[in-house]
């Protein structure tokens, strides 16, 4: 195990049950080894990137844990794969999503950096408002790549603006 540090995962689905497969994926996390859940963004309605598809439901999720970074994302794929995930295509509906967003050292602002086989923080998050806007919500101070979250939300276009609605009621 690694010193103590914050994650911030991103959550989504677009198959099934969605607001039922979000909260059941925040739960899981809870319950792994040396972790918890300490905040919830609220849901967000977004179109699909990259292939066509239904509408996505997303979230974010902040996580105070003794894993590390790679033990975090090995277990956030075991998450996906009992909740019946199966990696065909890339960003291809799936009934859930779990990306590791930022992983913060005890008492630093900004994400590590990547290490090994984890890339964070998370190469595409920065372009993406159904991240940016949850993460706002939870931990707005975060930096990436030297800039907070509000500005890096200010710089992205307007074309690469995904979020349809905002869903009352969060996770």
């Amino acid at each position: 195990m690694t010193a103590r540090g914050t994650a911030v995962v991103g959550i989504g689905a677009n198959l099934g049950d969605r607001r039922a497969s979000l909260a059941t994926a925040r739960d899981r996390m809870g319950e792994l080894e040396d972790t918890r859940v300490v905040a919830s963004s609220s849901i967000y309605e977004s179109t699909a990137v990259g292939a066509p598809g239904p509408n996505f439901l997303n979230a974010v999720i902040v996580l105070d844990t003794g894993l590390s970074p790679r033990e975090l994302l090995t277990a956030l794929h075991g998450i996906e794969a009992a909740m019946g995930r199966v990696r065909r295509e890339r960003w291809g509906p799936r009934v859930i999503d779990l990306d590791l967003l930022a992983w913060v050292a005890a008492g630093e602002r900004a994400s590590v950096t990547s290490t090994g086989s984890v890339d964070l923080p998370h190469p595409r998050m920065a372009a993406r408002d159904f991240v940016l806007v949850p993460l706002q919500e939870v931990w707005p101070q975060l930096e990436l790549d030297g800039l907070g979250v509000a500005e890096h939300l200010a710089r992205l276009p307007a074309d690469a603006r995904r979020i349809v609605a905002r869903h009352d009621g969060g996770l």
